[in-house]
């Protein structure tokens, strides 16, 4: 098996039981198969680790590489092949924006900011969202920030109507603002 053969780009899914080690056992099997981590999100989660890894790796090591990964012990991991860039004749989205959201913590606020994003096909690249006391009261806050991605033909008049519409309804606040395309 050739180390040389084209590299396939996987996404990894982990989840378990939080511990000291977890991510140098993970970066240890990847790294022996030859695998090179681009990128990742981790993060503890009511006592488990939760991570997504974005790796590349060479063709002949990858059935190797994920019978390794689900031999480690304590983990659940899933592994799936990611698209090369470019390549899957999709129109690149040419705009970049962020979403900002603090208010009153109630159930679905997610789910309503998504329904908008979804009807103006905004795509959302990261979400994070976290929940804390309000500086002079005992009430809880949702948090929550975006990174989007948009067609050059969005309406930006209609989803900040749609935006405003729906900060109302919730009682929270929302900011958007398009960002620099790096």
């Amino acid at each position: 098996m050739s180390l040389n053969s084209k590299p396939t780009p996987l996404v990894l899914t982990v989840i378990g039981d939080d511990r000291p080690g977890l991510v140098e056992q993970l970066a240890t099997v990847i790294s022996s198969h030859h695998g090179n981590w681009l990128e990742s999100s981790m993060s503890h989660l009511s006592g488990k680790f939760a991570g997504i890894v974005c790796i590349s790796v060479a063709d002949a090591q990858l059935d190797l590489l994920k019978a390794a990964l689900a031999a480690l012990p304590g983990l659940r991991i899933t592994a799936e092949t990611g698209a090369v860039a470019g390549k899957d004749g999709e129109p690149r989205a040419s705009r970049r924006l962020k979403l900002s959201l603090v208010g009153h913590d109630r159930i679905g606020i997610v789910r309503e900011v998504s329904q908008v994003l979804a009807r103006h096909a905004i795509n959302v690249e990261e979400l994070s969202t976290h929940t804390a006391s309000a500086p002079m009261s005992a009430e809880i806050l949702f948090h929550a920030s975006a990174e989007l991605t948009a067609a050059a033909s969005l309406d930006a008049r209609a989803l900040t109507s749609d935006l405003e519409q729906i900060s109302n309804d919730l009682m929270v606040d929302i900011t958007l603002d398009e960002a620099i395309r790096g």
